[in-house]
């Protein structure tokens, strides 16, 4: 895939403007239909799709298989979503004794008009062309810019064809830094988001936020995802947590934005020798690509010569084009403001600490910067502990998982998946799950406007079966019949 060109470019932006309106207005089933249609269509494609990502990627078949089935579900749950409800159309009458300052309100979410995409690496169909972004976007009735990501072009291509067959002018595919950054800039495009490195995210946040009409950009970038371990759980089942440890934190060889990076365990939880065993019969896998590689062994070297870090095991040496798992080791007294431990090491290497006692705990807590995920094990006589931990990591995280490991995000209603910086630019939203479609529609209301210019969710007669609330009450009737439901 060659980069965009400008004229390439004009065009792109100028059909998605164009369309944005009829686009929006679509009836929600059609939508729907469109995105199941998408869905369908990778689905019937799924082997070739597979192989070719295989092909760039390195990923394992098996694992790409089981990501075009968590992407074409996700297709199909948000086409589900927007039966009526999220429009969240709500109606107060106006109050008849004060009408001048009690008016006629209704108000309902709208589009934000053209979105930007960029495509993430690490998985190349789940947050990538037809991913979670493009598909909420989609969803909300936005055309979208897709901004292929330079590790599977080819595969990107492939795909976006797809979704181009399906949405026509309201979806297309763009490559190139240039192309990337010109579109984040231009005034046709009303919100972007974003998966990938922090120092990428925050250079496209700047250009957004800097522009002379600011745009929401989404942007999901580094995570820590630390994970506590009471003294009691480490005693009662220490063997259990080391393995699930290990296989959370080499999975997809640490290419996960879920990772685990930062283990918190008891001082003397005689777990090391454990972890040392199980992380070094995983064996050394390649990387997405050269990039990520070369990225990830310089910052391991940096925690290596970091003061108070040890590598647990440092038997084995990396391959030519191929890396191995590594844990190291250190305490929480090590630790400090700005302390290396405490930065993303995007790929299979993790940092054990150790704390002496529970104040030790919550004081490494309260180090950890923002993240997607934090886990808590702890056995039910630690509810004080416990209780300390979470006053102080849902300040911290945006999704705490107990007694169980971080990697893999559900797609479903109450998913949260964002947190505070630096894991997202916006704690308020997420990018899996039904409430990803709110980060591409904002409110409108209607004061005192006659039936017949208000949008057919918010007339009296809402013939087209929408559950609203009004005046408190959700009701699909005639807004002067009652009927709450």
């Amino acid at each position: 895939m060659t980069d965009t060109t400008t004229v390439e470019l004009e065009h792109a932006l100028a059909s998605a403007a164009a369309v944005a309106p009829s686009f929006g207005d679509l009836p929600l089933d059609r939508r729907s239909a469109m995105l199941h249609e998408v869905a369908d269509a990778l689905d019937d494609q799924r082997d070739q799709l597979v192989a070719l990502a295989q092909q760039e990627t390195h990923l394992p078949g098996t694992r790409l298989t089981g990501e075009v089935a968590r992407t074409t579900g996700q297709l199909r749950f948000l086409g589900d979503v927007i039966d009526g409800a999220w429009l969240r159309a709500t109606i107060d009458t106006a109050d008849s004794s004060d009408p001048v300052l009690r008016p006629d309100i209704r108000s309902m979410h709208v589009p934000l008009g053209v979105v930007l995409v960029f495509s993430a690496g690490n998985f190349p169909f789940a947050f990538s062309v037809a991913g979670g972004d493009t598909a909420s976007a989609l969803a909300a009735g936005c055309p979208v810019l897709v901004k292929a990501h330079p590790g599977h072009p080819h595969l990107s291509a492939r795909v976006g064809a797809l979704v181009k067959e399906v949405f026509g002018g309201a979806f297309s595919l763009i490559s190139g830094v240039d192309a990337g950054r010109a579109a984040v800039v231009d005034p046709r495009v009303k919100a972007a988001a974003f998966t990938g490195s922090l120092a990428g995210g925050r250079a496209l946040y700047d250009l957004a936020t800097g522009r002379v009409d600011p745009i929401p950009f989404y942007g999901e970038l580094g995570s820590m995802n630390p994970v506590f371990v009471t003294p009691n759980a480490a005693r009662a089942r220490g063997e259990e947590v080391a393995d699930g440890y290990v296989a959370s934190f080499t999975l997809a060889t640490g290419q996960m934005c879920t990772k685990p990076g930062l283990l918190f365990l008891p001082a003397g939880h005689g777990l090391e020798e454990r972890v040392a065993s199980r992380a070094g019969a995983i064996g050394s896998a390649r990387l997405l690509e050269d990039r990520i590689t070369q990225s990830h062994a310089a910052a391991r070297e940096a925690l290596r010569a970091t003061a108070g870090v040890r590598v647990l095991d440092d038997t084995a040496s990396d391959g030519d084009d191929s890396t191995r798992p590594a844990v190291l080791v250190t305490t929480v007294a090590e630790l400090g403001d700005g302390s290396r431990v405490l930065e993303e090491c995007f790929g299979p290497t993790s940092v054990i600490v150790e704390y002496d006692d529970d104040d030790e705990l919550i004081a490494a807590a309260r180090l950890v910067e923002g993240s997607l995920t934090a886990t808590i094990h702890a056995e039910p006589d630690d509810d004080a502990l416990v209780e300390r931990l979470v006053s102080e990591l849902r300040g911290r995280a945006g999704r705490l998982v107990w007694n169980g490991w971080p990697t893999g995000v559900r797609v479903a209603w109450a998913t949260q998946h964002g947190g505070p910086w630096p894991s997202s630019t916006s704690a308020l939203h997420t990018s899996v799950g039904a409430a990803a479609i709110d980060r591409f529609v904002r409110p409108v209301a209607f004061q005192n406007t006659p039936q017949s210019q208000l949008p057919a969710a918010l007339r009296d007669h809402n013939e087209l079966g929408i559950m609203r609330r009004v005046n408190g009450g959700l009701t699909t009737d005639d807004v002067h019949g009652g009927g709450t439901a």
